[in-house]
């Protein structure tokens, strides 16, 4: 066949769309650079870029680690060296840092999610005026803007999950071909992409599982579909789905810890083994330590609980008062704690009850689980005791000690098994960092454990150490890693302390697996919590709905010049009142069904529960779970549900338009939506002063802009 010339390509170009993107760019890129200061939640954010810049590790307990990549990549790209502190809002970056690049990824984020709402409302069926409808409507939705703004994730989460119904949506409605697999697979990554940017994606995601689950029950349940077929599609929708954002979420965590590689601020939140994987801090001190515990080992046993405090088992020449502040009695022997610093008095001695020695034979004989021994500190040369005393901040439990013979009916009681928690065999080694050992009291099957309550003046306010009955003792107490470790060599008590002192080199590779590195990282950041502290801009759910609150992100350090968070009342209002009809709309149609009276072709009535479904369901999975939560909650938080909102009003309209309306009362609508269009983007310019941070503004202007009495609004009066 001959090759027909000239080659010619057609394409079409939707113009709208297009200026809608143009504009979009131009509202959120627009001047970015402005303000030359750190703007309130990127004092927070830019420290995690800076430890990305270093390749620092750390731990961030509000979320994955997605978000703060794809702000290290902007930062990457000016050239952003991570050598500015982050201490205040407000402070001045200097001239070497690229403020625009680190603002730039978020701001392109904002800008797409005006044209993915353009797109998502066409694939729900809807026509494109109501696709610029619903994009005229974020364009111009002033609390987006701000947020898309700055060093900040909701953009970013808001846009992975339009993206994410959008390529779903395409799925669903392209015709069989394998290419629409294509589709799927977009939108399984950008929910996995939703999640790692903030947990908040998990609701949209869960979403999105429940559309495409009836879908496809659907899809089962359709006789015209051979087995087979059902079979394959099933099989596809599971691994794009499920499989695909799982992977996707565990590859997040790879390049995390892959960057991270270096000690850092947080590496005493994580296990021993974790912290010997980092270049620098413990992996410095550890550094060619024996592997395996023997008799004879100097060892210091960090408690694998990390709350209160990291800490490690200690002891020092002071006793238990005969009497406490309560009147309890206690066995005056030595005090045994738990102390969050590095210390001398840390170290113990791993020694065989058979045998006098404490230093270690030739060859090594490793301490095996199930072994009985003795531990004796190494500063005091006191045995670890326990006996029928009560604990003196925990009476339910036993007290632990550094046994003294006063010469009194109160024997020594200093044996302990060796339990290895996760060993692999019966057989196992106690070894350095990897293992984790319970340590139970012989005499009284009592499982020496972290109780977690600070002692009194008496015990310099250290941490209490109990003896404790396994059944009720939580887990994460009860274990204990040894950390530091080496060879004991002497036998005399001065030397022993000379010794203690120095440490030892037996190079051994003691590298801990990624896949345990990333399950430990997962379960801290989902348990390990900070403490919430009440904040002047935090607020509750219901004042997000109602607009009673803002939050004053910048202010000029010498003017009027201010950056809030504050929605476009005009556009909230709509969102409300969009959200109601709907709830009101369904209920009517529902009811009359139930009755008998189809007011919608089956069509149209799909058309309609797919807008709930996606639009409504949207907002209340976005919304609900914050009135359940007991964290300090802020106005940004909202901002993923009002999207969905944004989405439902101009197909809602379109539904009343076609359905509902005779051809008098359409006109009335057309006029009421131009009306209703122009007060948005009028309310749009009126807030912008507040949204870019210019024009400065004098105060009686500010003042005017005061439109609720709780807003915070602040001004200079000159």
């Amino acid at each position: 066949m001959m090759l027909q010339l000239p080659l010619v390509v057609t394409a079409q170009v939707d113009l709208v769309l297009l200026l809608v993107c143009l504009l979009a760019l131009w509202t959120r890129l627009s001047h970015l650079s402005y303000p030359n200061a750190v703007v309130f939640d990127e004092v927070y954010y830019g420290q995690f870029v800076s430890l990305y810049m270093k390749r620092v590790f750390f731990v961030d307990d509000s979320g994955p680690p997605l978000g703060h990549m794809i702000l290290a990549l902007g930062a990457y790209m000016g050239g952003f060296d991570g050598n500015f502190v982050w201490n205040r809002i407000g402070a001045e970056y200097p001239s070497t840092v690229s403020v625009w690049t680190l603002r730039l990824l978020p701001a392109l984020c904002g800008a797409l999610c005006v044209p993915m709402v353009y797109l998502l409302t066409l694939e729900l069926k809807f026509s494109h005026l109501s696709a610029l409808g619903a994009a005229l409507l974020l364009l111009l939705e002033n609390s987006l803007i701000v947020q898309s703004r700055f060093m900040l994730l909701e953009s970013v989460l808001i846009f992975f999950v339009l993206l994410a119904f959008f390529s779903y949506l395409r799925f669903h409605n392209t015709p069989d071909s394998w290419f629409r697999y294509c589709w799927l697979l977009l939108s399984g990554a950008s929910c996995a992409a939703a999640v790692g940017v903030k947990y908040m994606g998990v609701f949209s995601y869960l979403l999105l599982l429940g559309v495409a689950s009836v879908h496809t029950w659907n899809l089962i349940g359709d006789r015209t579909v051979s087995h087979l077929s059902v079979c394959v599609q099933c099989v596809c929708r599971v691994v794009c789905l499920l499989v695909v954002p799982v992977l996707l979420y565990v590859f997040w965590f790879y390049i995390h810890l892959s960057l991270l590689h270096r000690s850092g601020p947080h590496d005493q939140l994580m296990s021993s083994a974790f912290q010997a994987s980092l270049e620098g801090g413990l992996s410095r001190i550890t550094q060619g330590q024996p592997l395996e515990v023997a008799y004879g080992s100097q060892v210091t046993l960090r408690s694998s609980a990390s709350q209160p405090i990291p800490c490690w088992l200690h002891s020092h020449k002071a006793n238990y008062p005969i009497r406490y502040e309560n009147g309890r009695g206690s066995s005056h022997q030595q005090q045994v704690t738990c102390y969050p610093f590095k210390d001398v008095n840390n170290w113990w001695i791993i020694k065989d009850p058979g045998r006098q020695e404490l230093v270690v034979s030739s060859p090594p004989r490793p301490v095996r689980h199930g072994d009985v021994i003795q531990l004796v500190h190494g500063m005091t040369s006191r045995f670890l005791n326990s006996h029928d005393v009560a604990a003196p901040m925990s009476p339910h439990a036993q007290e632990v000690s550094g046994y003294i013979d006063f010469n009194v009916s109160m024997p020594a009681q200093n044996l302990w098994r060796v339990d290895i928690s996760n060993r692999e065999a019966e057989s196992d080694s106690w070894k350095t960092i990897l293992s984790e050992v319970r340590l139970v009291h012989v005499n009284t099957t009592a499982v020496l454990r972290l109780s977690g309550v600070s002692l009194s003046d008496w015990g310099f306010r250290q941490l209490e150490v109990v003896a404790e009955k396994l059944f009720k003792a939580h887990s994460s107490s009860l274990d204990w890693t040894v950390e530091e470790h080496r060879y004991g060599t002497s036998q005399e008590q001065k030397e022993r302390e000379v010794e203690l002192h120095s440490p030892t080199h037996i190079d051994v590779d003691r590298k801990i697996s990624f896949w345990a590195k990333f399950l430990e990282l997962q379960w801290k950041m989902l348990t390990v919590k900070q403490e919430d502290s009440e904040h002047k801009y935090s607020s509750s759910p219901v004042e997000w709905v109602t607009m009673e609150t803002n939050i004053a992100y910048w202010l000029h350090s010498s003017n009027n010049a201010q950056i809030h968070l504050i929605g476009n009342p005009v556009s909230w209002g709509v969102a409300n009142l969009s959200l109601l009809a709907y709830q009101v709309l369904a209920a009517i149609y529902l009811l009359r069904r139930r009755r008998g009276f189809k007011d919608l072709p089956d069509g149209v009535w799909c058309q309609f529960v797919c807008l709930g479904s996606i639009c409504v369901g949207g907002w209340l999975v976005n919304f609900v779970p914050f009135l359940l939560m007991e964290k300090t909650l802020f106005l940004y938080h909202y901002l993923p549900a009002l999207s969905y909102l944004h989405l439902l009003s101009p197909a809602l309209l379109e539904h009343t338009h076609t359905h509902l309306l005779s051809s008098t009362h359409r006109r009335a609508l057309y006029v009421c939506v131009s009306a209703v269009l122009v007060s948005v983007f009028l309310s749009y310019r009126t807030f912008c002063p507040l949204t870019y941070g210019s024009p400065e503004l004098s105060a009686n202007q500010l003042q005017g802009l005061k439109w609720r009495d709780s807003w915070d609004i602040l001004y200079r009066r000159r």
